[in-house]
């Protein structure tokens, strides 16, 4: 049977470390085990980073909004996961979404001091960690350069894949027609002809001020 230990072995960070170091760090480490019930509200948007959190089982919700609260986004992710490593450090080391578990969901945190005192000296935890980072800004780096899309379709489905987290899983995007058509500099009559094109494909279904996508892989 699978236990937590073999859970977190199985996250990037530690992933490559021998038996013996991931022995050492759980020795001297402290644990922070927590069970959450479904609709619990694992950390909230805006709360300072000083840990690094893992989902080791379950599913989350990842609740992100616009900086004018235009919209919001949200994304289904299942564990193993870890919840914004590039949140630990910088000029802002806040948390940007919010995660609520969406079912049952296990995580385990990691002080920030003991990550800084004890875990940065293993060789392939500190590359784990900057692989992680560095790969996260690379892909919203080339996102600014992806070629611009002349129709309406593509501008659309640019839009909502360039504010998930991943392309691929549920995503729920909460947001007015008009507040739509204004984010992209086109009308409401010819958004909304678009939406109901995409329904029509199955990509999306539409809801009231809501905008399900069932599987965003499809829309790539």
């Amino acid at each position: 049977m699978e236990t937590m230990f073999d859970t977190l072995l199985q996250l990037p960070l530690f992933q490559g470390l021998c038996h013996e170091d991931f022995t050492s760090i759980l020795d001297k480490v402290k644990l922070h085990f927590i069970k959450h019930k479904a609709g619990e509200t694992i950390i909230e948007s805006g709360t300072l980073c000083t840990q690094l959190c893992f989902l080791l089982k379950g599913e989350i919700s990842i609740v992100t909004n616009s900086k004018e609260n235009i919209y919001t986004v949200i994304e289904q992710m299942e564990g193993p996961y870890l919840l914004e490593p590039q949140s630990l450090f910088g000029m802002n080391t806040h948390y940007t979404s919010s995660y609520v578990a969406h079912t049952e969901a296990h995580t385990v945190s990691i002080s920030k001091a003991f990550v800084l005192s004890d875990l940065f000296k293993y060789e392939i935890f500190r590359l784990n960690y900057m692989n992680i980072v560095s790969n996260r800004a690379q892909n919203l780096y080339s996102r600014l350069w992806n070629e611009p899309t002349p129709d309406l379709k593509g501008k659309i489905i640019r839009f909502f894949l360039s504010h998930c987290e991943k392309p691929q899983g549920e995503k729920t995007f909460k947001v007015k027609m008009d507040d739509l058509a204004r984010c992209l500099d086109d009308t409401r009559l010819n958004i909304s002809k678009t939406l109901n094109e995409l329904q029509d494909s199955g990509l999306i279904e539409l809801h009231r001020k809501e905008i399900l996508i069932p599987d965003a892989q499809k829309l790539l």
